[in-house]
This record gives C-alpha cells, sequence and structure tokens, in this order.
C-alpha cells in the first residue's frame, strides 16, 4: 500500500530530533564514521517538509560500508538499498518522526550536491519559499505517489544547485 505524501509546516524540534539521532548512530557505527550530516527539508529552518528526518553517514571508507549496514539493520532499520545506483545506501526507522539514514563512502557526489542544495535552502530565503511551495503543490498532485514526487523536484533542485556560488576555502 502507497505512503501518502504529507508536507507539514517547519517544526522546530526536527534539529534536536537530528542530535539524538546522530549521537545513537555515532554510538552504533564508532569510529566508521567520519561524518554524520542533517540533510534534506527538515535540515531547513522555516521549510514545510515531509516529516522525515534524512542524515547521510560519510564513513572513513568505501569498505565499511558492508559492515556499517549490517550494524543499521541490526538496530532495527529497514534496508532500503542503493536506489539509485549512486553509492547511497538507504535505510527507514519507522518511529516518529520517521528517520531515513543513508550510508555513503567518502567524497560521494550525491551527498555533495545534498550538502549544497541544503545550504542554498538555508542562506537564500526567495528559494526556501519558492521551494516550499512547489513541494506543497507536488504533495498534492502526487499524494500517492513519493516516487514521482521525488522526480518532480529533480529540475528544481538540479538548477539550485548548479547555480550555487562557488564554496569560501
Amino acid at each position: 500500500m502507497p505512503t501518502p505524501v504529507i508536507v507539514v509546516g517547519y517544526d522546530a524540534a526536527w534539529p534536536d530530533l537530528f542530535a539524538e539521532i546522530a549521537k545513537s548512530l555515532r554510538a552504533l557505527l564508532g569510529d566508521a564514521v567520519n561524518a554524520i550530516d542533517h540533510v534534506g527539508s527538515t535540515a531547513v529552518p522555516g521549510l514545510a517538509a515531509k516529516p522525515i528526518i534524512d542524515i547521510d553517514v560519510t564513513l572513513c571508507g568505501r569498505e565499511l560500508i558492508e559492515p556499517a549496514c549490517q550494524r543499521i539493520v541490526q538496530a532495527g532499520y529497514g534496508a532500503r538499498g542503493n536506489r539509485y545506483d549512486d553509492d547511497m545506501w538507504a535505510f527507514l526507522a519507522k518511529r516518529e518522526p520517521a528517520c531515513r539514514v543513508y550510508l555513503c563512502p567518502p567524497g560521494n557526489e550525491t551527498h555533495r550536491k545534498r550538502l549544497v542544495f541544503r545550504d542554498r535552502l538555508r542562506q537564500d530565503g526567495a528559494l526556501r519559499e519558492a521551494y516550499g511551495a512547489l513541494k506543497q503543490q507536488l504533495s498534492r498532485r502526487f499524494f500517492l505517489d513519493g516516487d514521482a514526487y521525488t522526480a518532480a523536484k529533480r529540475d528544481f533542485i538540479e538548477a539550485a544547485i548548479r547555480n550555487a556560488p562557488p564554496p569560501r576555502w
């Protein structure tokens, strides 16, 4: 049975929930973890989102992916696989709110793009408002089709990443 695409207003509790989950992931995966990042719309203050905390865990090496996947599954996360063949291994924890964890090796391009997009939304109010409006519209259009909802956002996201200012080092 399909899961409805429900977009809700921003919840100020999301950063704290991320911090709690990140702490448990760091304890679970230990020294295999290079970085844990809050990504997705719940990571952007003021942005409407599906109430799912998205977390990217960058591991210290590609060889650590398989054992980390095993630990995540043993901890109760449902395995979703490498759905887009982008070296991002997805897991879902059904709780309130739900949590998706993505394991990736260092230097993963999908992870880099997620951080660029998140940071653009955090810094550009007009972009954030436009994206929020698009998400609301698409959630009504694709209420029972999460894959179509995600695909319909792709052009907006890619344009935002393409037009991102160069990083400041």
